[in-house]
């Protein structure tokens, strides 16, 4: 694979991810044209987009939304604009997810942009998840430092998540269309040496700790009050303040009944890797009726908001963030969720057991829409 430097996906896999860092030169070349800085700037004066602004020389963060008097105060040189879930707002940044379709969707994150003057950079830091750090333009020094653990301790003197120490092993320059790969815990620290954009696609990697939390939360939504905890074996007591054995052994049984229903498990995990990270994305389609979308379907195809989260396991099919039964066979449901588009005559000739309830619920979640809605597209 070109993107990651004539290796192939599986090599890739077992030799670097989540493993070492890897850097590949123009691995996507001839992006310098996908979006401006004056773009970037102009998503960062939005309410509905995330937006940071670091300084360099003294570490300060500022979120958004900004002004134009903010950008036009800043200095000629060190700070960095950070926009988040550019992949929401502009269809070519989101297709750069389709380099990387070996690895599953529902892992996906978003994709953040970096515009920086020269001395940009946020410090030296490291994430708890992937991230493939792509060049977009001009040109940006990569330092990668040691592997880290909850014991590394931060700069208490900011609020940015800055590495007290940073041992430097590897430094790279990376040219527009070049690509570094970080795993999860690999100290990193990048400074533009030239203005230029810089492209990162991070990876949901949910703490143990979350997993748990949302899990339990789920299974108390489908569980009943008559299911309680229960002790018909109970056996008299010399004791009565102690928690005995058998006690302990009751809770874990009750436990391992929840852990052990995969078909729970499923349900529950691919409603929560496919909700929005920022709420439901909108490209602003009017909340169309199920004979509005069959008759339009008929005028002009729909296309697919490529921000909007799809993912399936057999007879469920998750949009963003909720499940819903389907009589697509698994065939139909990855055709389905790989289409850029939907005609009608798709639906009739490919899609014969998608019902008119789970088409309307994939056009009102906004993971497909209408063409004359892509002009809301920036």
């Amino acid at each position: 694979m070109k993107v990651l430097g004539g290796l192939s996906a599986q090599s890739f896999l077992s030799q670097y991810w989540q493993k070492a860092p890897l850097l590949v030169r123009s691995a996507l070349p001839d992006l310098s044209d996908l979006i401006e800085g004056d773009d970037l700037a102009g998503l960062a004066t939005e309410e509905a987009v995330e937006s940071r602004l670091v300084t360099a020389n003294d570490w300060r963060l500022r979120h958004g939304p900004f002004y134009e008097d903010d950008f036009a105060a800043l200095p000629e040189k060190d700070w960095t604009l950070l926009v988040q879930a550019v992949d929401h707002w502009v269809p070519d940044i989101a297709a750069l997810f389709d380099h990387f379709r070996f690895i599953p969707s529902w892992r996906l994150d978003d994709i953040m942009l970096s515009y920086s003057v020269p001395g940009g950079g946020v410090g030296p830091h490291f994430d708890h998840y992937d991230v493939f750090l792509i060049q977009l333009s001009g040109q940006r020094e990569w330092r990668i430092g040691q592997s880290c653990t909850e014991a590394d301790d931060c700069r208490d003197d900011t609020e940015l998540n800055i590495l007290a120490q940073f041992e430097e092993q590897e430094r790279w320059v990376l040219e527009p269309g070049d690509m570094l790969y970080v795993p999860p815990g690999v100290a990193h620290w990048g400074t533009a040496i030239s203005e230029g954009i810089t492209c990162s696609i991070g990876f949901r990697a949910p703490a143990r700790a979350e997993v748990w939390n949302e899990f339990a939360h789920f299974m108390a939504e489908q569980d009943s009050d008559f299911q309680r905890y229960a002790d018909p074996d109970l056996e008299p007591r010399t004791n009565p303040h102690r928690v005995s054995e058998a006690d302990i052994d009751r809770v874990q049984r009750l436990l391992a009944q929840l852990t052990s229903d995969r078909e729970a498990i499923a349900e529950w995990f691919g409603r929560y890797m496919t909700e929005p990270k920022y709420g439901e994305t909108s490209t602003d389609e009017p909340a169309f009726t199920q004979t509005e979308i069959q008759q339009q379907l008929l005028q002009q195809p729909l296309l697919r908001n490529r921000a909007g989260r799809l993912a399936y396991v057999p007879g469920q099919l998750f949009i963003q963030g909720h499940a819903f039964a389907t009589e697509l066979n698994e065939d139909q449901l990855l055709w389905l969720c790989d289409r850029s588009e939907l005609k009608s005559t798709d639906i009739q000739q490919r899609l014969n057991g998608l019902s008119a309830e789970l088409l309307t619920e994939l056009v009102q979640r906004d993971v497909f829409y209408f063409a004359d809605a892509e002009e809301d597209w920036l």
